[in-house]
């Protein structure tokens, strides 16, 4: 491994174009789980697949579903309630701007019944066990740069935005818009983050008058209240609104889609992703469910001590329950063989779909809280949410491991 290094991340807030994406999709998902659990339907039974592309004033939603009686009407949705959860997101968000507001933009719901041919696959029959919801390759990653086992360019991108948005909503800093993003350069030495080289922080202002020297005076405060001791320094570089201005944001300055922001969801860039996107998807796809899962076991081997880093591969075929492969890179770091750990993985996880979704207790409305700021470096929640963060496999693994 190289020690001494430069490596960038970036993030975007709730209010870029393809977070407004992604946040719909995921109230979707969880408006459909909600509503079962209400109506008494098994939510093991909820199939979503629902992608959403904003522009100015429109927001078109498209996609499968299966759920309850009040939400289907044969292969329709129920487009009241749907319109309904994506005005209410983008009101939350904060957009009541001329070229996109929450109750002026027309939204069009084109979302009907999943196909029965990728049901077949994925649903439990018979001796059959359910299924994966699709093929594909996941990764999980966990290192010990930061306490939440994250790589520390992405997870202090994440915080910057995270920290300007609640200082938004809460009404401390009413000139900045809800759209934003952010881009941290570290240096590393003898492998560890020392120094932030460049920053670049691009954030919306409803003031159209504003500078970029005035909104530097806003944003700079949080910055440095974010950051750790010692990491900004007088040879860092700051780049805030660098093209001077930023009054025109969201989907009404840049047409936004679900999915499209992969690496900021994950990892950065600090590791492999497989390339299937999350929000908008029910935990029966893998490319969600399982890239939790992978995140999960990777984040308590580093938790365990069993290894510096981490990377965990899963791989599935759609309609098999088996994963195809599990693979484990420890980069050099680890306590333990590798080959070994692959065995107890499987060992100490059901990696099906069904056992994943038993085991982190997925089949509830926690994703729209996942379309921001990451799915992973987050705190799990009392209602289940994040619950792939938890590190109580620590204790199973190093027994498993270490006898």
């Amino acid at each position: 491994m190289r020690k001494d290094y430069l490596f960038t991340s970036e993030s975007v807030s709730e209010g870029h174009p393809d977070k407004v994406c992604d946040r719909i999709s995921d109230e979707i998902v969880d408006l459909y789980y909600r509503t079962a659990i209400e109506e008494g339907m098994d939510p093991a039974l909820v199939r979503c697949a629902a992608e959403c592309l904003a522009t100015t004033n429109k927001v078109v939603i498209a996609g499968e579903m299966r759920g309850p009686e009040s939400l289907m009407h044969g292969d329709e949705v129920n487009r009241d309630r749907i319109e309904e959860v994506a005005r209410a997101a983008v009101r939350d968000i904060g957009y009541e701007q001329e070229g996109f507001h929450w109750r002026k933009m027309d939204v069009e719901v084109l979302l009907h019944a999943q196909s029965p041919d990728i049901a077949q696959g994925v649903d439990a029959t018979g001796n059959k066990d359910e299924g994966a919801g699709d093929q594909g390759i996941m990764f999980g990653y966990a290192c010990t740069e930061t306490p939440e086992l994250m790589p520390a360019p992405l997870h202090y991108a994440h915080r910057i935005l995270h920290r300007l948005a609640q200082a938004r909503h809460s009404g401390a800093e009413p000139k900045l818009g809800p759209d934003a993003k952010s881009q941290l350069t570290l240096r590393y030495a003898d492998g560890r983050p020392v120094e932030v080289t460049q920053l670049v922080v691009s954030h919306q202002h409803l003031d159209e008058d504003l500078s970029s020297d005035d909104v530097r005076a806003i944003v700079e405060p949080y910055v440095r209240e974010v950051l750790p001791e010692g990491w900004l320094t007088e040879n860092t570089v700051w780049h805030i609104n660098p093209t001077g201005k930023f009054h025109i944001g969201g989907p009404d300055g840049d047409c936004g889609l679900t999915g499209r922001k992969i690496i900021v969801d994950t990892y950065g860039g600090a590791a492999p992703h497989g390339g299937g996107a999350f929000s908008g998807k029910d935990p029966t796809k893998v490319d969600r469910s399982a890239a939790y899962a992978a995140r999960y076991l990777a984040k308590n081997v580093v938790a365990a001590g069993l290894a510096e880093r981490c990377t965990i591969q899963l791989s599935y075929a759609i309609g098999v329950s088996e994963p195809l492969s599990v693979y484990a890179d420890l980069h050099g770091t680890g306590q333990v063989d590798e080959r070994r750990l692959e065995n107890v993985l499987r060992e100490v996880m059901d990696l099906r779909p069904r056992g994943i979704r038993e085991h982190l207790q997925l089949n509830r409305p926690i994703f729209a809280r996942t379309s921001a700021y990451g799915h992973f470096g987050r705190q799990p929640d009392a209602d289940g949410g994040f619950s792939w963060e938890k590190t109580d496999l620590v204790e199973t693994l190093k027994s498993a491991l270490t006898a």
